[in-house]
């Protein structure tokens, strides 16, 4: 049993000091993942991962979260998070470049990552939402892999899937996105 799924379970019993261990051991984890996921960015395509990373745990922290049961079930739910902060800020980039007219306000250390164009992240968000009603298992592998940046033993592991599962589930989603994209 690892520390989270083991913080997760005292949490689920009631043990109040437990829900303090959890934010540094998993802040720790998302971080480095956040991080993971930018290396080798342009400069000018990456910001800060702690922004990411704090909007994501604001989001997971906020009163009205289901309990989470497992560490697998909290990385799903945090792989969402960030799908959908990184959507949001692809939307935003586009109405303005569209002509929106929202004023620019730099975050200095809390900016938002955005590793693909914005095109691409809102296809590929919608083709998921398609791909979840089809292939749930494949979808939240497609979370975790794109929009979190996790490695395939990362994202087996958060999964609780064999290696070799995981990586023909990922060949299996990446055929069925560029198919749904195209259609679309």
């Amino acid at each position: 049993m690892t520390d989270v799924t083991r913080i997760l379970n005292a949490i689920q019993h009631g043990d109040a000091g437990a829900a303090d261990e959890l934010l540094p051991v998993l802040y720790d984890e998302l971080r480095r993942l956040a991080m993971h996921k930018m290396a080798g960015e342009a400069a000018g395509h990456t910001l800060q991962p702690t922004a990411l990373v704090h909007e994501a745990w604001l989001r997971l922290a906020a009163p009205n979260q289901p309990n989470w049961t497992s560490r697998a079930h909290f990385f799903g739910a945090a792989a969402e998070a960030m799908r959908r902060i990184l959507v949001e800020h692809a939307r935003r980039k586009q109405s303005l470049k569209r002509g929106g007219g929202t004023s620019h306000h730099p975050l200095d250390e809390c900016a938002i990552v955005l590793t693909a164009p914005p095109d691409e992240l809102l296809a590929v968000h919608e083709a998921l939402d398609r791909l979840a009603h089809h292939d749930p298992s494949a979808a939240e592998l497609v979370k975790l892999r794109y929009f979190v940046g996790m490695t395939m033993d990362e994202a087996a592991s958060a999964l609780g899937l064999a290696k070799r599962t995981a990586e023909s589930l990922w060949t299996y989603a990446r055929a069925w996105l560029k198919r749904d994209i195209r259609q679309h």
